[in-house]
C-alpha cells in the first residue's frame, strides 16, 4: 500500500536553487520534503565558478562563509578573443572556483540537517499539478501545498505547466572536461575565450585536482559543437585523451513569468541564468531562496495559489537583469561586433573594471546598459576612425595608395 505524506512544499531538484528553497521555506515554518533522482553527493557538469554576487546569496540563505576547503580565490583574469589575448587583470574583485560535486552536497546537507525530509535517489513516476501530488517510483505520493521546480533545464515540473521545458530556439549547449594531465597552479589566472563558440565562449579554470574546461554557445547556431571543443582544446594543447560531457544551458531563454499558482520555477527551470557570462549558480540560490519563502507564505496564509503571485514580483530584479544582458549580449557576440567588440575590451579600461564589478556583484545590468548606451556611440565612432586609418596606412604607418 502507497505511503501518502501531506508537505507544505515540495521541491523537485535538490542543487543549489533547490536546496536553497527548501533552506528559506523552513525557515518560514514549512515542512518540506526535496525529491531528486541521484543521491548525493553526485557528480555535475559545470565550471563551477562563484563570483562575489554568489557568494554573498549562499551566506545570506546558507550561513555558508568562504573557505578554503570548498573554494579556491582567484583574482587574476585573461580574455581572448579568437585566439589573441585581449586583456590580463590581476588584484581585481575576487572570484572563486569549487567543484560542485562538493558544493552541492554541502548544500544539501544543509537543508536535511534544517529539517527537510530527504527523498533522493527517488525517480518521479507521476506528477499531478491539479491533484498537488507526487508519486514517487517506490510508490510513496506526495501532496503538496506549494510545488517549486528546480530541477534543471529538462525540468519536468516546467514541462506539465507549460508544454516544454525550454525555447529549442533560445537554448544554449556546452560540451566540458575534466583535464588532470595540467597541473593547477594556484597562481594560474582563470582564462575566458570569447567566441570560442559563436555567441558564446570558452573557459578554462583551473582547481586543485584538474582544470574544467569547456564551449558553450547558442545550439542553433552551434552544430558542430564537437569541432568547437576540439579546436579549444588545440588552442590550449592539453585534453586529448579527457572524457567530453555535455549539457544545455538556458542562455537567455528565461521564463518572464515562473511559475503558475501554487507551483513556482527556480534557477535553471525557470532560465535564470546570465547569457553573457554564463554564471547561473548565484541566479539558482537567489531565485531558490525567494521561491521557497513565497511558498511558505503561501502556505501559512492557507492560500497556497497564491504562490505565484507573491513571487513574481520578488523575482523582477532577476528577470530586468537578464533582459537587460539580453540586450547587451548582440554587442559581445554578434558576428559584425566581434571586431569592434575585441578593439573596444582591449583599449578599454572602463570597460574591463565593469566586467569585473559585474561578476563581483558590485554592479547590475540595468547600470551598464544604461552606460553603454552613452558610450557606444563615441567607441564606435572611435573604431570606425582607427580603421580608416589603418586602411590608408601601410604597414608602418606610410600611405598605401
Amino acid at each position: 500500500m502507497a505511503k501518502t505524506s501531506e508537505i507544505d512544499v515540495v521541491v523537485i531538484g535538490a542543487g543549489p536553487a533547490g536546496s536553497a528553497a527548501a533552506v528559506a521555506a523552513l525557515g518560514q515554518g514549512a515542512s518540506v520534503a526535496i525529491v531528486d533522482k541521484a543521491r548525493f553527493p553526485r557528480p555535475k557538469l559545470c565550471g563551477g565558478l562563484i563570483t562575489g554576487r554568489c557568494a554573498r546569496h549562499l551566506r545570506d540563505v546558507f550561513e555558508l562563509e568562504i573557505s578554503n576547503d570548498l573554494f579556491e580565490p582567484r583574482d587574476t583574469f585573461e580574455f581572448f578573443m579568437d585566439g589573441t589575448r585581449l586583456a590580463e587583470m590581476r588584484d581585481v574583485p575576487r572570484a572563486y572556483l569549487t567543484m560542485r560535486f562538493d558544493l552541492d552536497a554541502v548544500l544539501f546537507g544543509h537543508a536535511v540537517n534544517k529539517g527537510a525530509l530527504d527523498f533522493s535517489g527517488q525517480r518521479i513516476e507521476a506528477l499531478d499539478l491539479d491533484a498537488r501530488q507526487v508519486r514517487l517510483a517506490n510508490g510513496t505520493e506526495l501532496r503538496f501545498g506549494c510545488l517549486i521546480g528546480a530541477d534543471g533545464v529538462r525540468s519536468r515540473v516546467a514541462e506539465a505547466l507549460f508544454g516544454e521545458s525550454y525555447d529549442a530556439g533560445r537554448i544554449g549547449f556546452a560540451l566540458e572536461i575534466e583535464d588532470a594531465t595540467v597541473n593547477p597552479e594556484t597562481t594560474k589566472p582563470i582564462r575566458v575565450d570569447f567566441a570560442a563558440a559563436d555567441w558564446g565562449y570558452g573557459w578554462s579554470f583551473p582547481k586543485r585536482g584538474s582544470t574544467t574546461i569547456g564551449v558553450g554557445g547558442l545550439q542553433v547556431q552551434n552544430p558542430d559543437m564537437k569541432a568547437r571543443l576540439k579546436g579549444y582544446l588545440d588552442l590550449l594543447q592539453t585534453g586529448d585523451d579527457a572524457k567530453v560531457k555535455g549539457h544545455f544551458l538556458p542562455f537567455g531563454g528565461f521564463r518572464n513569468r515562473p511559475g503558475q499558482g501554487a507551483v513556482l520555477l527556480a534557477g535553471d527551470a525557470a532560465g535564470f541564468v546570465d547569457p553573457i557570462t554564463g554564471e547561473g549558480i548565484g541566479y539558482a540560490v537567489q531565485s531558490g531562496a525567494l521561491a521557497g519563502r513565497a511558498a511558505a507564505e503561501a502556505v501559512a496564509a492557507q492560500a497556497p495559489g497564491t504562490a505565484f503571485a507573491r513571487y513574481l514580483p520578488a523575482t523582477r530584479p532577476i528577470r530586468t537583469a537578464l533582459r537587460c544582458a539580453r540586450w547587451l549580449r548582440p554587442l559581445i557576440f554578434a558576428a559584425p561586433m566581434k571586431p569592434f567588440f575585441a578593439s573596444t575590451f582591449r583599449a578599454s579600461k572602463t570597460l574591463k573594471r565593469d566586467y569585473m564589478r559585474l561578476l563581483a556583484g558590485q554592479t547590475e545590468y540595468p547600470q551598464l546598459v544604461a552606460r553603454a548606451f552613452l558610450r557606444v556611440p563615441r567607441a564606435g565612432l572611435r573604431f570606425v576612425w582607427r580603421r580608416i586609418r589603418e586602411n590608408r596606412s601601410g604597414p608602418r604607418g606610410q600611405r598605401a595608395d
